[in-house]
């Protein structure tokens, strides 16, 4: 009876002590991941818990003990600042490529060519141009230096309006709160967006390159790791170049 007691109270403690498989994904990838987490969930029985955010909001969290087991971010810095703390497995590994969009609100402007005259006059007549904070997001931060590499800084600086994510900012000019704003092709081209916002690529030679990197978490359960594999595998990369990223 009491050996019968001590293992019921050795699971219990257990399963209160568990916590759950949970994912960090960058804001940017929220349609893709969802698509892939569908994908992997028809060969797993795996379930997570998904947050979408910024990648430095991650970051912060993870370094102040929150218990992700694998963060999917928008960018190097952040996954690699993780591990030089020895938050992680190893380096990770860059999956995707991104890139950088500029979305405009169908109702107030004409579409927007792409390039530097048709942008800087929607600039100047927009009221709000949104970004993402670039503290926070890479896409953010590639606003910037697109908008600065091609003389257009000036001109845009005071009406800009910053989302805590690449999400957020998305959703200011689809909403009608901005009349413009810088993007991830990956939301600009999403079905949810295009009803309300026309886009067009930026030169994307005049920032650097988003590559997007994953990093497991020291002590990551086989179920995240599992993850972590498939979305290297040949299936992930097709859906992630359909929502407009480049796979390594």
């Amino acid at each position: 009876m009491r050996s019968t007691i001590a293992v019921l109270l050795l699971f219990c403690a257990q399963s209160l002590g568990a916590q759950p498989i949970t994912i960090a994904v960058t804001a940017n990838m929220k349609d893709a991941f969802a698509e892939i987490n569908t994908a992997f969930r028809a060969t797993s029985k795996a379930d997570f818990r998904v947050v979408f955010g910024s990648s430095g909001n991650f970051t912060a969290q993870i370094m102040n003990g929150a218990p992700y087991n694998l963060l999917i971010a928008a960018d190097e810095y952040f996954p690699l600042e993780l591990y030089k703390n020895g938050k992680t497995v190893d380096e990770g590994l860059i999956y995707a490529i991104g890139k950088l969009a500029l979305i405009a609100k169908k109702s107030s402007n004409p579409p927007i060519a792409n390039n530097k005259a048709d942008i800087a006059k929607a600039i100047s007549r927009a009221n709000k141009l949104a970004i993402a904070k670039p503290e926070l997001s890479p896409y953010g931060k590639a606003a910037i230096e697109y908008l600065k590499s091609e003389g257009l800084w000036e001109l845009a600086k005071d009406k800009l309006i910053y989302g805590d994510n690449i999400g957020i900012a998305t959703m200011y000019v689809a909403s009608g709160a901005a009349d413009l704003g810088f993007t991830a092709l990956s939301l600009a081209a999403s079905p949810e967006v295009i009803k309300h916002a026309s886009y067009v690529l930026v030169d994307d030679r005049q920032y650097q390159p988003i590559q997007q990197r994953m990093v497991l978490m020291k002590g990551a359960p086989p179920e995240a790791l599992n993850l972590y594999r498939f979305i290297q595998s040949p299936q992930a990369k097709s859906i992630l170049r359909q929502y407009g990223y480049i796979t390594p």
